[in-house]
């Protein structure tokens, strides 16, 4: 099943990860199975374009599901995490949604609200994946640009006018002008406001500087 969305089952029975294997096949999905949190964290998922879930039980010999999730979370592309477990209740469920799992399920876990749990995670997976490819293209963009060019955008998101951008490089307004408009073209901006956003997603600039009257790109 070339592109299917994958789900991790991480649980130290194995009976129940057959169980679970078999129903998550059943609905299309590709399965790999894990007995610990330390045997998943061994061989994580790959941050690729497939989407990935990890369906973890939270009490885990070594490893609980808490820290499986926090260790995943501090990696890049981290897949959506799905808690199930038996010994459930608030504290473990507000502990989990404060890791980032999609849901928590407590056992016996009813098959449909199972797969309807997965659908929520898959689906969250994929608005991953399609954020990454964005800042991807968009930093291949901002890669285009030549170092007068970038400079003159770091400035021009700041919030400074053509001739405050022109006296700070000591340069005519004239060319701040030319390498403003390159600049935008390469990033594909709209508008200011669009290469603003832009900017904050790469970590350029800094916050827009009140007064004067605004630049039209």
């Amino acid at each position: 099943m070339p592109g299917a969305p994958t789900v991790h089952v991480v649980d130290d029975s194995e009976s129940v990860r057959r169980a679970m294997s078999r129903l998550i096949k059943s609905a299309g999905y590709r399965v790999k199975e894990y007995p610990s949190a330390e045997a998943l964290l061994a061989e994580p998922p790959a941050a690729d374009d497939t989407p990935a879930v990890v369906l973890a039980d939270l009490v885990l010999p070594g490893l609980d599901g808490i820290a499986l999730a926090a260790r995943l979370g501090s990696t890049p592309g981290a897949p959506p995490v799905v808690f199930v477990s038996g010994r459930g209740g608030v504290p473990s469920s507000v502990r989990a949604m404060k890791e980032g799992a999609v849901d928590f399920l407590e056992k016996p876990v009813h098959a449909q609200e199972l797969l309807e749990a997965l659908a929520r995670a898959v689906a969250r997976s994929r608005e991953r994946i399609l954020e990454r490819q964005r800042l991807a293209d968009l930093r291949r963009r901002y890669s285009t640009l030549t170092a007068r060019e970038r400079q003159v955008l770091a400035l021009v998101v700041s919030g400074l006018l053509n001739k405050q951008v022109a006296s700070e490089l000591g340069v005519s307004e004239k060319t701040v002008k030319v390498h403003r408009s390159r600049a935008v073209a390469k990033m594909g901006a709209r508008s200011l406001a669009d290469l603003v956003r832009m900017a904050v997603r790469l970590g350029i600039g800094g916050d827009l500087r009140t007064g004067g009257e605004a630049n039209p790109l």
